[in-house]
């Protein structure tokens, strides 16, 4: 894993950050949250960005995945830079080719868990919606579960709903956010077990960030964010 200082956009990238950075005013005071930040991964590479609470990890994946705008530099995600894209353009992205997985889960409460795996299809247009998460929910271990809605399963059996929900489209990369954060020692364990099987089923790239040291080990590389700086990339 290595960060690319070429102009020219590096095909075999599924992910590159240049010269990332991100700063707020707040009540007549500058922040600066991200300085500067290199970040690449190819296809079927893990990497975890770990860091204090409060250090700027969820910022940095926001800025990722083009969900929030940096104050400098670009990300390239599948060949693509995000920010000459229309907001349009990058959410058409996201629903094509990027998975998300919470700490909070983000179900939708109003729907079955089955039907919470079918939306990202039926966003997309697919009328197989329902034959593939029906297979998705029977592959993470919930086809019994199909009819429940969220407040009817556990914290582990929400966020397998979760990531049925993030892998179902095929993603080329998944962006995982504290992704056991709301779940006790063993039902994590679990729950990341499967996220790390079905990454490497798809061959999905992984981005997860995480202040669990030893979560983090099981990924290729390890980038930590202190003052605002991403270091490393490496164990």
């Amino acid at each position: 894993m290595a960060s690319s200082n070429m102009n020219e956009v590096d095909k075999t990238l599924v992910l590159e950050a240049r010269q990332l950075a991100k700063s707020v005013d707040f009540h007549g005071e500058h922040l600066v949250i991200l300085r500067e930040a290199d970040l690449s991964l190819a296809r079927g590479e893990s990497v975890a960005i770990v860091g204090a609470s409060g250090s700027g990890k969820s910022t940095l994946l926001s800025l990722l995945a083009g969900l929030d705008y940096p104050s400098n530099g670009d990300v390239f995600l599948l060949g693509q830079s995000l920010f000459d894209l229309s907001e349009d353009q990058r959410a058409r992205l996201r629903r094509d080719r990027v998975g998300f997985v919470f700490q909070n889960f983000q179900l939708l409460p109003q729907l079955t868990a089955l039907e919470n795996v079918m939306l990202p299809l039926e966003l997309a247009g697919r009328r197989d919606a329902r034959e593939g998460a029906t297979a998705m929910m029977e592959r993470v271990g919930l086809g019994h579960r199909l009819t429940h809605f969220p407040r009817h399963l556990s914290g582990g059996e929400q966020q397998r709903v979760a990531l049925a929900r993030a892998f179902v489209i095929q993603p080329r990369i998944l962006f995982a956010d504290e992704p056991t954060g709301n779940l006790d020692m063993s039902t994590g364990r679990q729950v990341i077990d499967l996220l790390f099987r079905l990454n490497e089923e798809e061959g999905t790239s992984l981005v997860l960030v995480t202040h669990d040291t030893e979560l983090a080990g099981r990924c290729d590389a390890i980038c930590r964010l202190v003052d605002g700086r991403l270091n490393g990339a490496g164990r």
